[in-house]
């Protein structure tokens, strides 16, 4: 178990952090101390991003790349090396789902869905864990999703994409840590992001609407997590009590699924 207790002098890489969860990621490491690639496909909101972080004292720098190209995964993680000199912290965040029935979606979106959200992931950790290896340090986060452990209706290609997620990330866990690498798996809840649109919102039962937490503070949540060497964690954490729900009453559970969804 490898606590993260100082960000100061580390070098970081965000993927997804243009926005939401991932912006505000970055924000809190430079705060910190950290040097952070920012990685997203937008490169304004990037640029825009590194002029406040630096304006602040931090130090950032733009990383425009499509995680879904592999490639271009590979040339980035190795001028993210050049440029930070190690990278201390991979940050997996990129992603966007649909809310959609099945037979509804586009078999093409569904694939890039997969390409985005786990086979990004897996590019990324693929490159730069080599270097962490090497130098016997290393943390990697893998945001998946509470869909990644409970798969709604609606969301099948998302949360597809989620579980490959949690799998990889719970694998690799156990085959790095004892080379000194950490890895830790973040399953939030309904946030309060782009990913859900108002036609989203609106067809969300109140409940979740309710529930729906800010981007903040599962960042605030990560960083928690990283200082006690957690190795996974559900935010918010109530959220957990389903899963022993669904193993301990799987014909209960899916009735009350199907009548808070459907």
């Amino acid at each position: 178990m490898s606590k993260l207790k100082s960000y100061q002098g580390l070098g970081a890489v965000v993927t997804g952090a243009s926005s939401g969860i991932g912006r505000e990621l970055a924000l809190r490491l430079a705060t910190r101390g950290a040097e952070v690639a920012l990685v997203a496909r937008r490169k304004e909101q990037l640029e825009e991003l590194v002029a406040q972080i630096t304006s602040q004292g931090g130090r950032a720098v733009a990383l425009p790349c499509d995680v879904s190209d592999r490639r271009a995964v590979e040339a980035s993680a190795s001028f993210a090396l050049e440029r930070l000199g190690k990278v201390d912290l991979l940050i997996n965040n990129a992603g966007y789902g649909r809310h959609r029935d099945f037979i509804s979606s586009d078999v093409a979106d569904m694939e890039q869905m997969m390409r985005t959200n786990y086979l990004g992931s897996l590019y990324w950790a693929h490159a730069l864990l080599p270097s962490m290896l090497e130098h016997g340090s290393g943390w990697m986060v893998f945001m998946a999703s509470v869909a990644g452990r409970i798969a709604p209706p609606g969301e099948g290609a998302y949360s597809a994409t989620k579980f490959a997620t949690v799998g990889l990330a719970e694998s690799l866990s156990i085959e790095v840590e004892d080379a000194g690498v950490h890895v830790l798996t973040v399953c939030p809840g309904t946030v309060r992001t782009d990913f859900f649109d108002d036609e989203a919102l609106r067809a969300m039962p109140a409940a979740a609407r309710r529930s729906m937490v800010e981007a903040g503070q599962v960042a605030d949540a990560v960083l928690w997590a990283l200082g006690r060497g957690k190795r996974m964690i559900t935010y918010p954490r109530k959220l957990s009590g389903a899963y022993l729900v669904k193993a301990l009453m799987p014909g209960l559970f899916r009735a009350g699924v199907k009548r808070a969804t459907l």
